[in-house]
């Protein structure tokens, strides 16, 4: 068979496996694909989590981590990297070192610091390297509101949590509002000088497990198609919310709608 000459933005996706596949590195490739890249990835950890909860995270040697990223970027011509659940604070200075030597490509956060049953999966040594190393080698952060407040612990508005980050190296931060108590949800980017743009979006209900990867991972494929940040963030907005409406129950938590955590591999028009 004659190979395809079809080629395809890549994303390396940097996180952590969900034996459920409604988050993490699973999340990420079909959000990537959905928006018309190619993922590849390099796992950080290995989980014990259901669609409930994470019960248990095994992180990888650094050193593998590292090994699996820089076999893809020597191969692939990679676009974009898109980095999750780090595991420890040693995978994070590791992975700093990484882009340093791949100062080039943009790079994507989702600072996964809790699972979204409550378990903790940062600690404070893990937050330290996140706010020293690895912020000012982000193109974009993507913080829920929780994880803005606990990685700027300091200031009293999500605004002032936005500035903190920004004065920490990271080039513009998104703030999701879903954890808000607010009739619908609102996203907030921020750069340097301000609010960039803002988002208000219908809440549906119940809550939805892998939300954050499926975002940031879709902004992070349409940065690689080669959408300015804001298309890109508006677009993954957009997608992502259409994946939560659509999506379905894969798993038994009873504390949860039928619509939950999977997203179709089409591409949303």
């Amino acid at each position: 068979m004659k190979p395809s000459s079809r080629k395809l933005p890549v994303v390396l996706a940097i996180g952590g496996h969900d034996p459920g596949g409604g988050a993490g590195i699973q999340a990420d490739i079909e959000a990537v694909g959905a928006n018309g890249c190619h993922c590849s990835t390099a796992i950080t950890c290995l989980t014990l989590q259901d669609s409930c909860n994470v019960q248990a995270v095994m992180p990888l040697p650094a050193e593998q981590v590292i090994a699996q990223a820089e076999t893809v970027l020597k191969d692939c011509q990679v676009s974009v990297i898109k980095i999750g659940l780090l595991g420890d604070a040693v995978i994070a200075h590791a992975i700093a070192d990484l882009l340093q030597e791949h100062e080039n490509i943009p790079v994507v956060l989702d600072p996964v610091l809790a699972a979204g049953g409550g378990t903790p999966l940062a600690t404070e040594s893990l937050l330290s390297a996140i706010r020293q190393q690895l912020l000012p080698l982000c193109t974009l952060i993507t913080p829920n509101s929780p994880e803005a407040r606990r990685l700027a612990p300091h200031e009293e508005t999500l605004e002032q949590c936005a500035h903190a980050l920004l004065k920490s190296g990271t080039e513009h931060v998104l703030i999701t509002g879903t954890h808000e108590q607010s009739d619908r949800v609102t996203n907030r980017l921020y750069d340097k000088t301000g609010l960039l743009n803002q988002a208000d979006w219908q809440r549906l209900p119940g809550e939805y497990h892998g939300s954050g990867c499926t975002l940031a991972a879709a902004i992070a494929a349409n940065m690689a198609s080669g959408k300015d940040l804001i298309e890109a963030v508006n677009s993954a907005q957009q997608y992502t919310w259409k994946s939560l409406r659509d999506g379905f129950r894969s798993g038994r938590c009873q504390s949860l709608p039928d619509r939950l955590q999977r997203h179709s591999n089409q591409p949303e028009t």
